[in-house]
């Protein structure tokens, strides 16, 4: 039996057992964008993030269905819709790689990871009210590198980074042949 410990406005803290989770009330996932642009970069985001009291670099992303506006959105429609409010980036073609927990030991959220390419810049970037998102055009050749100076610096990377670079090369070398 699922017990509700406690519940926000934005979490729900629930037990099974001994096991304790997180569900979110008001969302259907996550999408995460791996963009890349025609120049090879990949298209990051840099945020404070107050659990971790630091910044932190990511790729761009969003809940999906949290806004009452946005409730019955498509979980493709909610990917383009994050990749532009938050980069100034629409993408032309936008594929979708895989579904799967974000972090399954503590919430049941499902994140949609997707893969944008055929990049247009039609702002600057930077998010919705609230929202204070620095915008990273990082080459994919040493991005891995440019990473690892962020994090010596100081700053927090979130690892599904390294998942989108995987992705990104792995495209790209599928475009290549």
């Amino acid at each position: 039996m699922i017990e509700t410990l406690h519940e926000g406005k934005f979490l729900r803290l629930l037990r099974d057992g001994r096991w304790e989770y997180v569900a979110r009330t008001n969302a259907k996932g996550a999408a995460f964008i791996a963009a890349v642009t025609d120049a090879g970069e990949l298209v990051m985001v840099e945020q404070y993030r107050v659990p971790l009291q630091a910044a932190s670099l990511e790729l761009p992303a969003g809940i999906i269905g949290d806004e009452a506006e946005h409730a019955d959105e498509a979980f493709e429609a909610a990917a383009l819709r994050e990749l532009e409010e938050e980069t100034g980036f629409r993408a032309g073609k936008i594929e979708h790689i895989l579904t799967g927990p974000t972090a399954p030991g503590m919430s049941s959220e499902l994140l949609h990871f997707y893969y944008a390419s055929e990049l247009v810049r039609v702002h600057a970037g930077g998010g919705v009210e609230g929202e204070n998102i620095t915008v990273h055009l990082v080459p994919l050749a040493g991005a891995t590198e440019w990473l690892l100076a962020q994090m010596a610096a100081g700053k927090r990377c979130d690892p599904r980074v390294f998942v989108g670079l995987w992705f990104a090369a792995r495209h790209r070398a599928e475009r290549i042949v």
